[in-house]
């Protein structure tokens, strides 16, 4: 089977949590960081040989340090681009295949990478979502009458759930996804490439419910608080 691709979105500021270093630098209540279970996770599902490319921005070194063993892309315009320019880096660097990726402040059981590669050997595109939170400034979806993506933004109005940030991108949408990369402007969410390609050039996207499990965006204090709560919730569950 070909090697995993996975990036890891990390190259933003991170000024909402109000900490010195990079979010996903971000220690947790087991004294691994935000960035460690992320790649925890993704080494229990995918195996050692899955290849993580990591991007990076502000800060940039002290990612680099904590992960020696990753590849990375760098992001020079952090300071002035949001998650599509990112994303874009990571994707014109990765090899033939599809990739999965997610934003690298997400905290999260990995169950849910699991959920997500039956459709990777499946060869599907996919985003794992939450339909038990509709937060207002989270990213929301609505589906087609074949039950793939319509809708994905931040206004998008009666929506069934919210994206957690974690996707997947198939071989031959790829290519066509990088094109909206391409267009989309420096502040716009990569959400908004795949609502491109979803409208323009005909991809499938397969909302993939998670709502049984925890994935937490980690953007505020209040965040970080629950994000540690799920996992120790988690944690007792599977020891019970």
């Amino acid at each position: 089977m070909p090697t995993v691709q996975v990036t890891i979105l990390a190259a933003g500021l991170g000024t909402r949590l109000k900490r010195p270093m990079p979010k996903p630098l971000t220690p947790l209540d087991d004294g691994r960081t935000i960035m460690a279970q992320q790649i925890d996770n993704i080494r229990q599902v995918f195996g050692q040989d899955a290849q993580i490319v990591i991007v990076v921005g502000f800060k940039h070194e002290l990612i680099m340090e904590a992960v020696p063993e990753a590849l990375f892309a760098y992001n020079e315009r952090y300071d002035e681009t949001n998650t599509s320019k990112s994303l874009l880096k990571a994707l014109r660097a990765s090899s033939d295949g599809p990739v999965i990726w997610m934003n690298g402040d997400v905290v999260f059981d990995p169950e849910v990478l699991r959920r997500l590669r039956a459709h990777l050997d499946d060869g599907r595109s996919a985003i794992a979502v939450n339909t038990a939170a509709v937060g207002e400034e989270e990213v929301k979806y609505t589906v087609a009458d074949d039950g793939t993506v319509e809708e994905l933004s931040k206004q998008v109005r009666d929506a069934l759930g919210e994206a957690v940030g974690i996707n997947l991108v198939s071989a031959p949408d790829k290519p066509l996804l990088v094109r909206r990369l391409e267009e989309c402007d420096d502040q716009d969410y990569f959400e908004r490439a795949l609502e491109l390609a979803i409208q323009h050039d005909g991809v499938k996207v397969t909302p993939v419910d998670i709502s049984d499990l925890f994935a937490v965006e980690v953007d505020f204090a209040e965040d970080l608080a629950r994000a540690i709560e799920a996992r120790q919730a988690h944690e007792r569950g599977s020891s019970a």
